[in-house]
């Protein structure tokens, strides 16, 4: 029963799963709040972790808590489930690209769904920033080392920005990110 559960939760996110991984989060959050896989707290870890390892985020998550779930089985059916539906549109895309991307509905539901990815890509930051920050609205807890982590960064970025004239590169954000982690914490 675990196989199907992992199986279908997962190819619910690879359906469902738009604008990428960071997008797609809230839907992982769900989909394993839903079966009971992870506390809120571990899957807010495991989120950082995989996007601080090489591979997309969805699928070392679902990587991850196919393991941790059912072992290398359910690893794999996890894995594969969350990327099956993108190979599978990729294959029908390759096929129609020409003549589908040509089509103005096609462009305007492509136009419609950018705005609605930028909501929730920025909706899910704020989450993780609040979450890890202040705790829950059930368990508000100040956390002053992530808040100062946070200040660093912004701080960090801002700077460079203001004196660099050009942007942070993730990778630097991230290895920014893992040094104050070991230092603050």
């Amino acid at each position: 029963m675990i196989y199907l559960d992992l199986f279908l939760g997962f190819l619910k996110v690879g359906c469902f799963a738009f604008g990428g991984a960071y997008g797609a989060i809230p839907l992982i959050r769900d989909v394993v709040m839903s079966y009971g896989w992870l506390s809120d707290e571990m899957l807010t870890y495991m989120i950082a972790v995989s996007e601080s390892t090489p591979g997309p985020i969805m699928v070392n998550l679902a990587t991850y808590i196919g393991s941790s779930q059912a072992g290398f089985l359910g690893a794999v059916i996890a894995t594969l489930a969350v990327v099956l539906p993108s190979f599978l549109i990729i294959l029908l895309v390759t096929a129609l690209l020409k003549t589908v991307l040509k089509n103005k509905y096609v462009q305007a539901v492509l136009r419609g769904l950018k705005p609605c990815v930028i909501g929730i890509v920025l909706a899910t930051g704020i989450y993780m920033v609040l979450g890890n920050c202040f705790g829950t609205i059930s368990r508000i807890k100040v956390n002053m080392q992530a808040i100062s982590i946070t200040a660093l960064l912004v701080a960090a970025i801002l700077g460079c920005k203001y004196f660099a004239k050009k942007k942070l590169s993730p990778i630097g954000l991230i290895i920014l990110s893992a040094i104050l982690g070991i230092i603050i914490f």
